[in-house]
Protein backbone atom coordinates (compact mmCIF):
# COMPACT_ATOMS: atom_id res chain seq x y z
CA UNK A 1 0.00 0.00 0.00
CA UNK A 2 1.60 3.57 -1.28
CA UNK A 3 1.04 6.88 0.56
CA UNK A 4 -2.51 7.60 1.07
CA UNK A 5 -4.80 10.12 -0.41
CA UNK A 6 -7.67 11.87 1.16
CA UNK A 7 -10.52 9.80 1.46
CA UNK A 8 -13.54 8.87 2.80
CA UNK A 9 -12.23 6.53 6.42
CA UNK A 10 -14.12 3.54 6.58
CA UNK A 11 -15.16 2.75 10.05
CA UNK A 12 -16.32 -0.42 12.08
CA UNK A 13 -17.48 -0.57 15.69
CA UNK A 14 -16.17 -4.08 16.42
CA UNK A 15 -14.93 -6.10 19.34
CA UNK A 16 -13.78 -9.33 19.90
CA UNK A 17 -13.30 -12.02 17.41
CA UNK A 18 -14.93 -9.88 14.86
CA UNK A 19 -12.66 -7.15 14.81
CA UNK A 20 -10.17 -10.08 14.45
CA UNK A 21 -11.89 -11.26 11.38
CA UNK A 22 -12.22 -7.64 9.85
CA UNK A 23 -8.81 -6.72 10.51
CA UNK A 24 -7.83 -10.52 8.59
CA UNK A 25 -9.91 -9.55 5.54
CA UNK A 26 -8.88 -5.60 5.31
CA UNK A 27 -5.24 -5.76 4.78
CA UNK A 28 -3.16 -7.85 2.33
CA UNK A 29 -1.42 -10.53 4.36
CA UNK A 30 0.79 -13.13 3.70
CA UNK A 31 -1.22 -15.44 5.10
CA UNK A 32 -5.32 -14.88 5.80
CA UNK A 33 -4.81 -14.93 9.71
CA UNK A 34 -1.72 -12.79 9.72
CA UNK A 35 -0.82 -9.16 9.14
CA UNK A 36 2.66 -8.19 8.86
CA UNK A 37 5.04 -5.68 10.92
CA UNK A 38 8.21 -4.91 9.90
CA UNK A 39 10.81 -3.78 12.64
CA UNK A 40 13.96 -1.78 11.85
CA UNK A 41 17.41 -3.55 11.05
CA UNK A 42 19.39 -1.89 13.34
CA UNK A 43 18.74 -0.88 16.92
CA UNK A 44 18.04 2.96 17.13
CA UNK A 45 21.15 5.14 18.67
CA UNK A 46 21.29 5.75 22.60
CA UNK A 47 19.86 8.28 23.64
CA UNK A 48 17.59 10.22 26.43
CA UNK A 49 14.11 11.05 25.25
CA UNK A 50 12.12 13.97 26.91
CA UNK A 51 8.55 12.11 27.92
CA UNK A 52 7.16 15.13 28.69
CA UNK A 53 4.35 14.46 25.35
CA UNK A 54 3.09 11.21 24.97
CA UNK A 55 2.17 12.23 21.20
CA UNK A 56 6.19 13.00 20.57
CA UNK A 57 7.42 10.05 22.42
CA UNK A 58 5.19 8.13 20.37
CA UNK A 59 6.43 9.45 17.07
CA UNK A 60 9.92 9.25 18.04
CA UNK A 61 9.87 5.71 18.98
CA UNK A 62 7.68 4.65 15.99
CA UNK A 63 9.76 5.59 13.94
CA UNK A 64 13.02 4.45 15.30
CA UNK A 65 11.64 0.85 15.93
CA UNK A 66 9.15 -0.08 12.97
CA UNK A 67 9.51 -0.03 9.42
CA UNK A 68 6.14 -1.03 8.42
CA UNK A 69 3.29 -2.44 10.05
CA UNK A 70 -0.65 -3.22 8.44
CA UNK A 71 -2.22 -2.26 11.31
CA UNK A 72 -1.29 0.42 14.29
CA UNK A 73 -3.07 1.61 17.49
CA UNK A 74 -4.09 4.97 17.79
CA UNK A 75 -5.23 6.42 20.64
CA UNK A 76 -5.60 10.13 22.34
CA UNK A 77 -4.37 11.55 25.48
CA UNK A 78 -7.43 10.26 27.71
CA UNK A 79 -7.45 6.52 26.32
CA UNK A 80 -3.38 5.55 25.90
CA UNK A 81 -3.58 3.79 29.26
CA UNK A 82 -6.35 1.51 27.73
CA UNK A 83 -4.58 0.97 24.73
CA UNK A 84 -0.97 0.58 25.45
CA UNK A 85 -1.15 -3.18 26.70
CA UNK A 86 -3.12 -4.02 23.27
CA UNK A 87 0.22 -2.50 21.50
CA UNK A 88 2.22 -4.58 23.42
CA UNK A 89 0.02 -7.53 23.13
CA UNK A 90 -0.06 -7.72 19.16
CA UNK A 91 3.84 -6.26 18.90
CA UNK A 92 1.93 -3.00 16.89
CA UNK A 93 3.28 0.41 16.84
CA UNK A 94 1.05 3.31 19.12
CA UNK A 95 0.20 6.45 18.45
CA UNK A 96 -0.98 9.13 20.24
CA UNK A 97 -3.50 11.80 18.14
CA UNK A 98 -4.86 12.88 15.11
CA UNK A 99 -3.02 15.81 13.63
CA UNK A 100 -0.87 16.05 10.74
CA UNK A 101 1.97 14.42 12.14
CA UNK A 102 0.35 10.95 13.24
CA UNK A 103 -1.07 10.90 9.42
CA UNK A 104 2.05 11.29 8.40
CA UNK A 105 3.64 7.95 10.46
CA UNK A 106 0.88 6.13 9.57
CA UNK A 107 1.64 6.82 5.63
CA UNK A 108 5.19 5.90 6.45
CA UNK A 109 4.51 2.80 8.13
CA UNK A 110 1.83 2.01 5.37
CA UNK A 111 -0.75 0.87 8.06
CA UNK A 112 -3.90 0.11 6.61
CA UNK A 113 -6.04 -0.60 9.23
CA UNK A 114 -6.24 1.59 12.70
CA UNK A 115 -7.13 -0.01 16.23
CA UNK A 116 -8.80 2.37 18.38
CA UNK A 117 -11.32 2.67 21.90
CA UNK A 118 -14.57 3.07 21.18
CA UNK A 119 -15.90 6.82 20.30
CA UNK A 120 -12.73 7.77 19.03
CA UNK A 121 -12.97 10.37 16.83
CA UNK A 122 -10.67 10.03 13.71
CA UNK A 123 -12.02 11.96 11.22
CA UNK A 124 -8.74 14.41 11.19
CA UNK A 125 -6.74 11.35 9.87
CA UNK A 126 -6.47 11.06 5.93
CA UNK A 127 -5.91 8.18 3.51
CA UNK A 128 -7.17 5.08 2.96
CA UNK A 129 -7.72 3.43 6.26
CA UNK A 130 -9.83 1.15 8.10
CA UNK A 131 -11.17 2.28 11.43
CA UNK A 132 -11.74 -0.65 14.18
CA UNK A 133 -13.03 0.43 17.20
CA UNK A 134 -12.43 -1.49 20.36
CA UNK A 135 -13.34 -1.87 23.94
CA UNK A 136 -10.21 -2.30 26.02
CA UNK A 137 -11.45 -3.27 28.95
CA UNK A 138 -13.44 -6.13 27.50
CA UNK A 139 -12.23 -9.34 28.31
CA UNK A 140 -12.58 -10.65 24.81
CA UNK A 141 -11.03 -8.56 22.73
CA UNK A 142 -9.15 -9.90 20.13
CA UNK A 143 -6.22 -8.57 18.08
CA UNK A 144 -4.48 -9.59 14.87
CA UNK A 145 -2.00 -12.42 14.85
CA UNK A 146 0.78 -10.54 13.69
CA UNK A 147 4.02 -11.95 12.02
CA UNK A 148 6.90 -9.86 12.69
CA UNK A 149 10.12 -9.32 10.24
CA UNK A 150 13.49 -8.32 12.53
CA UNK A 151 11.74 -9.18 16.00
CA UNK A 152 12.94 -8.06 18.71
CA UNK A 153 14.23 -5.42 18.43
CA UNK A 154 17.63 -5.24 20.13
CA UNK A 155 16.43 -1.92 22.28
CA UNK A 156 16.20 -1.35 26.29
CA UNK A 157 14.42 1.71 27.87
CA UNK A 158 15.82 2.95 31.09
CA UNK A 159 12.96 4.72 32.71
CA UNK A 160 13.36 6.41 36.34
CA UNK A 161 10.52 5.42 38.92
CA UNK A 162 10.49 8.49 40.83
CA UNK A 163 10.02 10.88 37.40
CA UNK A 164 6.40 11.12 36.45
CA UNK A 165 5.99 11.34 32.85
CA UNK A 166 3.29 11.49 30.53
CA UNK A 167 5.08 9.57 27.94
CA UNK A 168 6.02 6.85 30.26
CA UNK A 169 3.29 4.60 29.51
CA UNK A 170 3.37 5.12 25.48
CA UNK A 171 7.63 4.35 25.60
CA UNK A 172 7.23 1.52 27.54
CA UNK A 173 4.53 0.00 25.20
CA UNK A 174 6.50 0.68 21.77
CA UNK A 175 9.51 -0.83 23.18
CA UNK A 176 8.05 -3.85 24.22
CA UNK A 177 5.83 -4.15 21.30
CA UNK A 178 9.43 -4.27 19.40
CA UNK A 179 10.37 -6.96 21.92
CA UNK A 180 12.38 -5.09 23.72
CA UNK A 181 13.19 -4.93 27.97
CA UNK A 182 12.07 -1.55 29.93
CA UNK A 183 13.95 -1.40 33.39
CA UNK A 184 13.83 1.11 35.98
CA UNK A 185 17.02 3.00 37.13
CA UNK A 186 16.25 4.86 40.28
CA UNK A 187 17.63 8.22 40.34
CA UNK A 188 18.63 8.26 36.57
CA UNK A 189 21.64 6.26 37.46
CA UNK A 190 22.30 3.23 34.95
CA UNK A 191 25.20 2.32 36.95
CA UNK A 192 23.15 2.05 40.45
CA UNK A 193 22.74 -1.46 39.95
CA UNK A 194 24.49 -4.87 39.07
CA UNK A 195 21.07 -6.19 37.76
CA UNK A 196 20.34 -3.13 35.07
CA UNK A 197 24.15 -3.01 33.62
CA UNK A 198 23.90 -6.70 32.87
CA UNK A 199 20.73 -6.06 30.87
CA UNK A 200 21.83 -3.09 29.55
CA UNK A 201 25.11 -4.80 28.26
CA UNK A 202 22.96 -7.49 27.02
CA UNK A 203 21.53 -4.87 24.75
CA UNK A 204 24.52 -2.46 24.33
CA UNK A 205 27.67 -4.68 24.87
CA UNK A 206 30.78 -2.55 25.70
CA UNK A 207 30.04 0.38 22.71
CA UNK A 208 27.25 1.62 24.35
CA UNK A 209 26.33 3.71 21.22
CA UNK A 210 23.01 1.95 19.95
CA UNK A 211 20.06 0.01 21.82
CA UNK A 212 20.03 1.97 25.06
CA UNK A 213 17.32 4.66 25.54
CA UNK A 214 15.94 6.78 28.50
CA UNK A 215 13.11 8.42 29.25
CA UNK A 216 12.70 11.72 31.10
CA UNK A 217 16.08 14.73 32.32
CA UNK A 218 16.99 12.54 35.41
CA UNK A 219 19.19 10.49 33.15
CA UNK A 220 21.05 13.75 32.08
CA UNK A 221 21.86 14.82 28.77
CA UNK A 222 21.21 13.50 25.97
CA UNK A 223 24.59 13.90 23.97
CA UNK A 224 26.02 12.49 27.64
CA UNK A 225 24.30 9.65 27.90
CA UNK A 226 26.41 7.24 25.07
CA UNK A 227 29.17 7.80 27.61
CA UNK A 228 27.14 7.07 30.51
CA UNK A 229 26.09 3.73 29.01
CA UNK A 230 29.57 2.94 28.00
CA UNK A 231 31.40 3.30 31.15
CA UNK A 232 28.11 1.46 33.31
CA UNK A 233 29.30 -1.28 31.21
CA UNK A 234 32.93 -1.64 31.18
CA UNK A 235 33.59 -0.45 34.65
CA UNK A 236 34.40 -3.32 37.08
CA UNK A 237 31.65 -3.47 39.46
CA UNK A 238 31.72 -3.06 43.02
CA UNK A 239 30.47 -6.04 45.63
CA UNK A 240 27.14 -6.03 45.51
CA UNK A 241 26.95 -5.23 42.32
CA UNK A 242 26.83 -2.05 39.96
CA UNK A 243 28.99 0.84 39.65
CA UNK A 244 27.55 3.82 42.20
CA UNK A 245 28.78 3.21 45.83
CA UNK A 246 26.14 5.05 47.08
CA UNK A 247 23.27 4.83 47.02
CA UNK A 248 23.79 1.66 45.34
CA UNK A 249 24.31 -0.24 48.22
CA UNK A 250 24.39 -0.04 51.96
CA UNK A 251 27.49 -1.59 54.06
CA UNK A 252 28.04 -2.86 57.50
CA UNK A 253 31.95 -2.37 58.49
CA UNK A 254 34.18 -4.32 61.06
CA UNK A 255 36.86 -1.42 62.19
CA UNK A 256 40.32 -1.91 63.23
CA UNK A 257 43.77 -2.75 62.57
CA UNK A 258 44.96 -6.62 61.46
CA UNK A 259 46.66 -8.18 64.68
CA UNK A 260 45.68 -5.30 66.90
CA UNK A 261 43.25 -6.34 69.11
CA UNK A 262 42.78 -3.10 71.28
CA UNK A 263 41.90 -0.82 67.70
CA UNK A 264 39.05 -2.76 67.07
CA UNK A 265 37.03 -5.84 66.29
CA UNK A 266 39.09 -6.07 62.76
CA UNK A 267 42.25 -7.10 64.58
CA UNK A 268 40.69 -9.86 66.81
CA UNK A 269 41.00 -12.53 64.11
CA UNK A 270 42.76 -13.47 61.25
CA UNK A 271 41.39 -12.79 57.72
CA UNK A 272 39.41 -15.69 56.93
CA UNK A 273 37.73 -15.43 60.30
CA UNK A 274 37.13 -11.69 60.19
CA UNK A 275 35.61 -12.42 56.37
CA UNK A 276 32.86 -14.74 58.24
CA UNK A 277 32.57 -12.60 61.26
CA UNK A 278 31.41 -9.25 58.89
CA UNK A 279 29.58 -11.80 56.93
CA UNK A 280 27.26 -12.69 59.94
CA UNK A 281 27.04 -9.06 60.99
CA UNK A 282 25.51 -8.14 57.17
CA UNK A 283 23.14 -10.96 58.05
CA UNK A 284 21.30 -9.34 61.08
CA UNK A 285 20.41 -6.64 58.63
CA UNK A 286 19.10 -8.76 56.07
CA UNK A 287 15.23 -7.29 55.37
CA UNK A 288 15.74 -4.42 56.62
CA UNK A 289 17.14 -2.55 53.42
CA UNK A 290 15.46 -1.80 50.44
CA UNK A 291 18.93 -1.55 48.48
CA UNK A 292 21.82 -4.48 49.20
CA UNK A 293 23.91 -4.19 52.43
CA UNK A 294 27.21 -5.47 51.93
CA UNK A 295 30.32 -6.11 54.37
CA UNK A 296 32.83 -4.13 54.70
CA UNK A 297 36.49 -3.68 56.14
CA UNK A 298 37.74 -0.22 57.82
CA UNK A 299 41.27 -1.01 57.61
CA UNK A 300 43.43 1.71 60.26
CA UNK A 301 46.60 1.55 57.91
CA UNK A 302 48.43 4.83 59.55
CA UNK A 303 47.98 4.58 63.14
CA UNK A 304 48.58 7.03 65.46
CA UNK A 305 51.21 7.13 68.00
CA UNK A 306 51.99 8.60 71.36
CA UNK A 307 56.12 9.10 70.01
CA UNK A 308 56.87 10.63 66.97
CA UNK A 309 58.85 7.86 65.44
CA UNK A 310 61.76 8.01 62.98
CA UNK A 311 59.83 10.53 61.09
CA UNK A 312 58.47 12.49 64.27
CA UNK A 313 54.81 12.38 62.70
CA UNK A 314 53.36 10.94 65.77
CA UNK A 315 51.72 7.94 63.03
CA UNK A 316 53.05 4.89 62.38
CA UNK A 317 52.08 3.49 59.05
CA UNK A 318 51.57 -0.11 57.86
CA UNK A 319 53.28 -1.16 54.87
CA UNK A 320 51.12 -1.36 51.79
CA UNK A 321 52.46 -4.61 51.20
CA UNK A 322 51.40 -5.79 54.73
CA UNK A 323 47.80 -5.28 53.69
CA UNK A 324 47.28 -6.91 50.10
CA UNK A 325 46.45 -9.93 51.31
CA UNK A 326 43.74 -8.57 53.29
CA UNK A 327 42.45 -6.46 49.76
CA UNK A 328 43.03 -9.57 47.69
CA UNK A 329 40.64 -11.62 50.45
CA UNK A 330 38.15 -9.30 50.55
CA UNK A 331 37.71 -8.66 46.67
CA UNK A 332 37.01 -12.87 46.75
CA UNK A 333 34.80 -12.12 49.44
CA UNK A 334 32.71 -9.47 47.90
CA UNK A 335 34.10 -7.03 50.47
CA UNK A 336 34.74 -3.82 50.38
CA UNK A 337 37.76 -2.20 51.92
CA UNK A 338 38.15 1.34 53.09
CA UNK A 339 41.72 2.33 54.05
CA UNK A 340 41.40 4.20 57.48
CA UNK A 341 44.30 7.03 57.58
CA UNK A 342 45.28 8.53 61.38
CA UNK A 343 48.14 10.62 60.25
CA UNK A 344 49.50 12.80 63.27
CA UNK A 345 51.27 15.85 62.45
CA UNK A 346 51.64 14.62 58.71
CA UNK A 347 48.58 15.66 55.96
CA UNK A 348 46.20 12.97 54.67
CA UNK A 349 47.63 13.34 51.11
CA UNK A 350 51.17 12.53 51.77
CA UNK A 351 49.75 9.42 54.13
CA UNK A 352 47.21 8.49 50.89
CA UNK A 353 49.55 8.76 48.12
CA UNK A 354 51.43 5.52 50.17
CA UNK A 355 48.52 3.49 49.65
CA UNK A 356 47.66 4.18 45.96
CA UNK A 357 48.12 0.97 44.44
CA UNK A 358 45.56 -0.78 46.53
CA UNK A 359 43.12 2.27 45.52
CA UNK A 360 43.51 1.51 42.23
CA UNK A 361 41.54 -1.75 43.10
CA UNK A 362 37.69 -1.22 42.67
CA UNK A 363 36.50 -2.52 45.86
CA UNK A 364 39.07 0.21 47.98
CA UNK A 365 38.21 3.31 49.19
CA UNK A 366 39.84 5.94 52.03
CA UNK A 367 39.03 7.20 54.98
CA UNK A 368 40.16 10.64 57.23
CA UNK A 369 40.17 10.15 60.72
CA UNK A 370 40.44 13.99 61.41
CA UNK A 371 40.52 13.14 65.36
CA UNK A 372 44.33 12.20 64.88
CA UNK A 373 44.97 14.80 62.51
CA UNK A 374 47.62 17.09 65.10
CA UNK A 375 48.95 20.53 64.24
CA UNK A 376 51.95 21.24 65.27
CA UNK A 377 53.02 21.36 69.03
CA UNK A 378 50.02 18.93 69.57
CA UNK A 379 49.82 15.44 70.95
CA UNK A 380 47.32 12.48 70.59
CA UNK A 381 45.17 12.54 73.48
CA UNK A 382 45.62 15.09 74.74
CA UNK A 383 43.43 17.26 72.40
CA UNK A 384 41.50 16.48 69.87
CA UNK A 385 42.81 17.27 66.02
CA UNK A 386 41.08 18.18 63.01
CA UNK A 387 41.21 19.16 59.51
CA UNK A 388 40.44 22.34 57.06
CA UNK A 389 38.14 21.89 53.91
CA UNK A 390 40.99 22.69 52.14
CA UNK A 391 43.00 19.70 53.37
CA UNK A 392 40.16 17.47 52.27
CA UNK A 393 39.75 18.90 49.18
CA UNK A 394 43.14 18.01 48.36
CA UNK A 395 42.57 14.51 49.08
CA UNK A 396 39.42 14.57 47.15
CA UNK A 397 40.96 15.81 44.25
CA UNK A 398 43.46 13.26 43.67
CA UNK A 399 41.33 10.66 44.55
CA UNK A 400 38.59 11.39 42.58
CA UNK A 401 41.13 11.48 39.62
CA UNK A 402 42.87 8.71 40.15
CA UNK A 403 39.40 6.70 40.08
CA UNK A 404 38.60 8.55 36.74
CA UNK A 405 42.38 7.28 35.51
CA UNK A 406 41.71 3.73 36.27
CA UNK A 407 38.28 3.73 35.06
CA UNK A 408 37.08 2.01 38.33
CA UNK A 409 33.95 2.64 39.72
CA UNK A 410 32.77 5.24 42.79
CA UNK A 411 34.94 5.20 45.29
CA UNK A 412 34.08 5.99 49.03
CA UNK A 413 35.54 8.81 50.76
CA UNK A 414 34.90 8.77 54.89
CA UNK A 415 35.24 11.53 56.84
CA UNK A 416 35.33 11.23 60.44
CA UNK A 417 33.51 13.54 63.04
CA UNK A 418 31.81 13.57 66.54
CA UNK A 419 32.95 17.01 66.60
CA UNK A 420 32.23 20.50 64.28
CA UNK A 421 35.85 21.65 65.14
CA UNK A 422 36.98 18.09 63.90
CA UNK A 423 36.23 19.20 60.32
CA UNK A 424 36.98 23.21 59.75
CA UNK A 425 34.69 25.41 57.11
CA UNK A 426 33.53 22.10 56.53
CA UNK A 427 30.55 23.81 54.50
CA UNK A 428 33.15 24.76 51.78
CA UNK A 429 34.20 20.83 51.26
CA UNK A 430 33.95 20.30 47.61
CA UNK A 431 31.27 17.28 46.85
CA UNK A 432 30.99 18.30 42.99
CA UNK A 433 33.31 14.66 42.21
CA UNK A 434 31.04 12.55 40.84
CA UNK A 435 33.37 9.44 41.12
CA UNK A 436 33.22 9.92 45.05
CA UNK A 437 30.24 9.00 47.75
CA UNK A 438 31.40 11.42 50.15
CA UNK A 439 30.57 9.72 53.67
CA UNK A 440 30.38 11.43 57.04
CA UNK A 441 31.03 8.93 59.90
CA UNK A 442 29.11 10.42 63.17
CA UNK A 443 32.02 8.97 65.70
CA UNK A 444 30.19 9.47 68.86
CA UNK A 445 29.90 6.93 71.40
CA UNK A 446 27.89 6.41 74.64
CA UNK A 447 24.48 6.60 75.46
CA UNK A 448 21.65 6.85 72.60
CA UNK A 449 20.66 9.71 73.85
CA UNK A 450 24.01 11.10 73.19
CA UNK A 451 24.55 9.37 69.78
CA UNK A 452 22.00 10.58 68.23
CA UNK A 453 22.34 14.38 69.46
CA UNK A 454 25.86 13.80 67.97
CA UNK A 455 24.46 12.60 64.78
CA UNK A 456 21.45 14.97 64.63
CA UNK A 457 24.14 17.95 65.56
CA UNK A 458 26.28 16.90 62.87
CA UNK A 459 23.49 17.43 59.66
CA UNK A 460 23.65 21.35 60.59
CA UNK A 461 24.74 22.29 57.71
CA UNK A 462 26.01 19.78 56.02
CA UNK A 463 27.11 20.13 52.30
CA UNK A 464 24.64 18.96 50.00
CA UNK A 465 25.73 15.61 48.62
CA UNK A 466 27.30 14.14 51.38
CA UNK A 467 26.07 10.58 52.85
CA UNK A 468 25.92 9.85 56.77
CA UNK A 469 27.57 6.77 58.70
CA UNK A 470 27.22 5.65 61.91
CA UNK A 471 29.53 3.66 64.50
CA UNK A 472 28.53 1.00 67.05
CA UNK A 473 30.87 0.50 70.17
CA UNK A 474 31.16 -3.07 71.79
CA UNK A 475 32.60 -1.85 74.86
CA UNK A 476 31.65 1.93 74.62
CA UNK A 477 27.95 2.20 73.66
CA UNK A 478 25.66 1.37 76.78
CA UNK A 479 23.65 0.05 75.29
CA UNK A 480 24.51 -0.87 71.89
CA UNK A 481 22.23 -0.42 69.33
CA UNK A 482 20.70 -3.32 67.56
CA UNK A 483 20.57 -3.56 63.80
CA UNK A 484 16.75 -2.66 63.55
CA UNK A 485 17.81 0.74 65.91
CA UNK A 486 20.07 1.50 63.87
CA UNK A 487 18.06 1.53 60.81
CA UNK A 488 15.78 3.38 62.57
CA UNK A 489 18.16 6.16 62.89
CA UNK A 490 17.22 9.19 60.62
CA UNK A 491 18.39 9.40 57.70
CA UNK A 492 19.42 5.57 57.65
CA UNK A 493 23.16 5.62 57.63
CA UNK A 494 24.61 4.33 54.60
CA UNK A 495 27.68 2.68 55.96
CA UNK A 496 27.56 1.19 59.58
CA UNK A 497 30.78 0.56 61.51
CA UNK A 498 31.79 -1.59 64.43
CA UNK A 499 34.60 -1.41 66.81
Amino acid sequence: MGPRGRQDISRRALAGAAALLAIAGTTGCTRDDEVTVVLVEQPPASTVLPGADPAETALSLSAALFASAEVAVVATADTVAALAPLSIRAGIPLLVGTGTTVDEELARLDVGTVLTAVGTDLAALGGDLEIVELDPSAADVELPAVRHEGHPVAVTLCVDPAQELPGRAVAAALVEAAGGTVLEAPGGDVGRSGDVITAVAATAGEDGTHGVLALGSSFGPADAWPAAVQRAVSTPQLPGGGITAFPGRRMVAMYGSPGVPSLGVLGEQGIQESISRVQDLVAEYEGLSEEPVVPAFEVISTIASAEPGGDGDFSRTLPADSLRDWVDAAAEAGVYVVLDLQPGSTDFLTQARLYEELLTAPHVGLALDSEWRLAPGQKHLEQIGSVTAAEVDEVSTWLADLTAEHGLPQKVLILHQFTHSMISDRQDVDTSRPELAITLHADGHGVPADKLGTYRALQTDLPEGIFMAWKNFYDEDTPMFTPEETYRVEPRPWFVSYQ
